[in-house]
């Protein structure tokens, strides 16, 4: 039975693990529940030590690998990709802020009172483990940003390497130890609000969350097509449909990474030249995650409304840049990019474990999503991209 578990995807694991939680919430004891407590305290700290050390290992050597196509076109690549997941993150704060008070029910007012409400009938762990981070989050984003962009410009490979093994590390440390714990500890705080009577209403807030993150998902993807379609002359509903088994199978895969064969085959059958599909394409499933970006910055207002944080657009607009920038790392590991997002959510936004955790459970629910969102735009800047660079190569004497 557990191997059988243990064999499905991550999203299934996670759903069965929301539907037990909330099941067995009115059904067990304290000390059933205060059993799964210490393992949500014990795994909150093991995941606050891991978080500057994601950001270290993932930010860091995909900065310096930015370096080695080098040139004009990988600036001009990089800008795009980078405006384009800054838009995604205002897009969607945008129309969240205008959406989401209507639909969570005076959620701005009632939230705090449920947060407190909350953690006066969480029960608390049996016992507790502190486990100190080496450094904080924002020591581990500028060491990122200083050690990746050194390596970039001294092209050296001793140092290069060296992050590549860490990088290795830490992605093993993911798949092996934070992924497969997950769906536990989202069972357990949704166990613990079940015993404390809000589950109910959480879920049902995030149902219609979910809702709404989907449909903006489409409206980005035209918005991007139409874009890209005005800057290749080409019709963007006819893109949109060649990229379409991109988007399929990353609903599939969940990855990025792993749909980069695909998103290849489709953006060369879109007409994009094949040199500079097999140069953008990778390069854009790397540091290019509207789809992933729009999920987060929606989530996280959703989890502010709820919780009565500050949420003005000031605030945002700091985590939104900082999340584009932590973003580089994310596509290639399973899970990654919220695992990545976890340090900027608490260092912008005052996230702390229950948030966290109920950022975890929504954004998974709905991963596939925001990878498909990713890729399928990759097609629309490679478009875009291609246009550009044949023109300025028909320029030249």
């Amino acid at each position: 039975m557990i191997k059988k578990f243990l064999e499905l995807g991550l999203l299934p694991r996670v759903m069965i693990a929301i539907v037990l939680g909330v099941s067995l919430g009115g059904i067990v004891g304290q000390t059933f529940v205060s059993v799964f407590a210490t393992f949500n305290g014990f795994f909150g700290q093991y995941l606050g030590f891991c978080i500057p050390l994601i950001i270290l290992g993932l930010v860091a050597p995909g900065i310096a690998d930015l370096g080695k196509n080098g040139g004009r076109l990988l600036l001009i690549v990089v800008v795009i990709a980078y405006g384009s997941t800054l838009f995604a993150g205002f897009f969607s704060y945008i129309a969240c802020s205008a959406i989401f008070p209507l639909l969570l029910d005076n959620a701005s007012a009632t939230g705090t009172a449920a947060v407190e409400t909350a953690e006066l009938g969480f029960l608390p762990p049996l016992f507790t483990l502190e486990i100190p981070p080496l450094f904080d989050v924002m020591t581990a984003l500028v060491l990122a940003f200083v050690l990746g962009i050194g390596m970039m410009k001294i092209k050296g490979d001793l140092l290069k390497q060296s992050f590549t093994e860490f990088r290795n590390i830490i992605e093993q440390l993911i798949v092996w130890t934070i992924i497969p714990l997950l769906p536990i500890y989202v069972f357990s705080l949704f166990l613990n609000m079940s015993y404390s009577g809000i589950a109910w209403q959480i879920i049902r807030d995030f149902g219609l969350i979910i809702g709404v993150i989907l449909v903006l998902h489409l409206l980005l993807l035209l918005l991007q097509f139409a874009v890209g379609g005005a800057i290749a002359r080409r019709n963007p509903f006819k893109m949109l449909w060649t990229m379409l088994p991109a988007y399929m199978t990353a609903l599939g895969t969940s990855s990025s990474a792993a749909t980069i064969p695909v998103t290849l085959q489709s953006a060369k059958k879109m007409g994009v030249n094949h040199d500079i599909a097999d140069f953008c394409i990778p390069l854009c499933a790397a540091i290019h995650l509207p789809g992933s970006t729009l999920k987060i910055v929606a989530t996280a207002l959703a989890v502010c409304l709820m919780d009565g944080l500050p949420h003005d657009l000031f605030l945002f607009a700091g985590f939104i840049m900082l999340l584009g920038v932590v973003m580089v790392a994310a596509p290639g590991v399973p899970g990654g990019a919220i695992m990545a997002a976890l340090g900027v959510l608490h260092a912008s936004l005052g996230f702390g474990d229950t948030q966290n955790t109920l950022m975890i459970a929504i954004y998974l629910a709905i991963d596939s999503f925001g990878t498909a969102g990713n890729v399928t735009s990759d097609g629309a800047i490679a478009a875009g991209i291609n246009h550009l660079a044949m023109t300025k190569t028909t320029e030249e004497p």
